[in-house]
């Protein structure tokens, strides 16, 4: 009885079958790519010998690469309906980089991996998420994107997890760890594939090209307010690469590295779904103003308490903002575009962001390398800072 009460209290009942197995196909390819990412960073900077910046550069182009892409495949979902069709082809395309990594000898390699990757991830994400927009009602919606967000979040859990137990098993053997991540990546597809069903899709007029005028000017008022956030917010959000940098830079042991991500994860995954659902209740503005606050804690937290407690402490606040943030981010594209454009307007929010982030991660590796970690996320936390003064005076001047 408890329990059924706790599943009405989040709307978990009244989501769609669909947003469920695309739930699910999120937690296996993240399962998959975060098993390599919780190692990637020291692999770079200790087996490869690269610098932070260059880290922070490899980071920042693998994002901006998805973000372009997610224009793009936006668009050609709304010219063609056919999401799932494009999500299969962007998670098979990230499943099929996965052995580029093991076999990596330079920087540059992982590099290449990564845009591979990411362009995988850019195809999937703004179909997959305009997708989830069509099969559910408006006052589930932030729900539906939080349930997913929450599913995807145990995979980038679980995917720590098994790189420790595959290190302890392994000998620290970073590469054949990494040749592990094909499995989930395979299940990822194959479930895609056999369990999601596409709506049948409801006439509307169909998109011009992305960078078309008139499509932009339709998009409206509220949703380039949610782009202007959403960019001052990514500044602040650079590559979770750094949170693995910081555990290492503070003495955390290569096999245990993994556990930053893991502190992240776990706060990201219980808190995603419960924050969809109350931002269907209390207005989305709201909890993504605490997710930023938590953001500034945890840049604070990082920045000045270097110790592995301060690393996993900074890293659990920071999986909080995000479960806080990340699904009501794109449950307001969702609420502010029209429904003709949902794809569209997904990738043009995805690419503006992605471009930020690019702009993070290489500020963030060059601070690091110039002043040292805690430059970098005191960064951070002055442009959280500025975005959740944007959001105030938006959220006041609508008042």
């Amino acid at each position: 009885m408890a329990a059924a009460a706790k599943q009405d209290l989040f709307g978990l009942r009244a989501i769609p079958r669909t947003v469920w197995m695309l739930g699910f196909v999120s937690f296996f390819m993240d399962a998959s790519s975060e098993l390599i990412h919780a190692l990637l960073p020291i692999f770079l900077v200790g087996t490869l010998g690269a610098s932070t910046s260059l880290v922070g550069l490899i980071e920042g182009v693998g994002e901006a690469t998805a973000s372009i892409t997610k224009l793009f495949s936006g668009w050609i979902s709304d010219r063609l309906g056919k999401r799932k069709l494009l999500a299969v082809l962007g998670y098979g395309m990230a499943a099929v980089t996965k052995p580029i990594f093991p076999l990596a000898v330079t920087p540059y390699e992982v590099l290449a991996a990564r845009f591979l990757d990411r362009v995988g991830k850019g195809i999937r994400g703004a179909p997959r998420d305009a997708l989830i927009a069509d099969v559910t009602p408006g006052e589930i919606r932030g729900a539906a994107f939080g349930l997913r967000q929450s599913l995807d979040t145990v995979g980038a859990f679980i995917g720590p997890l098994l790189a420790i137990g595959l290190m302890a098993l392994l000998a620290s053997n970073i590469r054949l760890v990494f040749w592990w991540a094909i499995v989930p990546a395979a299940l990822c597809v194959l479930l895609l594939v056999l369990g999601v069903e596409e709506p049948a899709q409801v006439p509307h007029e169909r998109a011009r090209p992305p960078i078309g005028w008139k499509e932009l000017g339709r998009l409206g008022g509220g949703f380039w307010g949610v782009v202007g956030v959403g960019i001052v917010f990514t500044l602040a959000r650079f590559s979770e690469a750094f949170l693995v940098l910081r555990a290492s830079d503070v003495g955390l042991r290569p096999l245990l590295v993994p556990t930053v991500m893991v502190a992240m994860n776990v706060a990201y995954a219980l808190v995603s779904a419960p924050a969809g659902s109350l931002s269907d209740r209390i207005g989305r503005r709201v909890v993504l103003m605490a997710g930023l606050l938590a953001l500034i804690a945890a840049d604070l937290v990082l920045g000045f308490w270097g110790s592995i407690a301060g690393a996993l402490v900074g890293a659990g606040i920071w999986g909080l903002s995000n479960g806080l943030t990340q699904g009501l981010l794109a449950a307001l594209v969702a609420d502010a575009a029209p429904a003709s454009l949902r794809g569209t307007a997904f990738g043009i929010f995805n690419l503006l962001t992605g471009i930020a982030l690019l702009a993070a991660s290489g500020l963030a590796g060059l601070l690091w390398q110039a002043y040292g970690a805690d430059a970098t996320f005191f960064a951070g936390a002055g442009f959280a800072a500025l975005s959740l003064i944007g959001l105030t005076l938006a959220v006041r001047r609508r008042a």
